[in-house]
């Protein structure tokens, strides 16, 4: 879509110079040789800019891909130089250790496996009911 313009707009410039060089002339006394010459004129003129706009688009296109390939190449020469691993020391102290929390109470409270009973549990009595410090609840 964007060549089209650029089309139209060649040729709105062409016949804009062939029309300015008519008018310079004059229309009465204007000969065939007279419109040759200014058609050829807008021709040379178009043709000489499209020319610059496309060498322009080449040497930029040209120095795009140089610049790529030059910026690859530093950053392979910076990526040779590197070492691969990098060793870094803390500067921190260790971490102090954790404070050792209260000791758990012994359990206080019947004994429900003993030896004669041959591994079975006596009847669950809700007054033996003991919390961890070992007071009855």
């Amino acid at each position: 879509m964007r060549i089209s313009f650029v089309v139209y707009g060649l040729l709105y410039i062409m016949i804009e110079l062939v029309g300015a060089q008519l008018e310079q002339i004059g229309w009465p006394s204007l000969t065939p040789l007279d419109v040759a010459t200014a058609v050829v004129h807008a021709l040379l003129t178009v043709s000489v800019c499209v020319a610059g706009l496309l060498g322009l688009d080449v040497a930029a296109r040209r120095w795009r891909r140089a610049r790529l390939a030059y910026l690859g190449e530093r950053a392979r020469l910076a990526e040779e130089t590197e070492p691969e691993t990098v060793t870094v020391e803390s500067w921190r102290p260790e971490p102090l250790a954790l404070p050792a929390g209260p000791t758990p109470a012994s359990f206080v409270g019947p004994d429900y496996v003993a030896p004669d009973d041959h591994g079975t549990l006596p009847l669950y009595v809700p007054s033996e009911i003991l919390d961890r410090d070992g007071h009855r609840i």
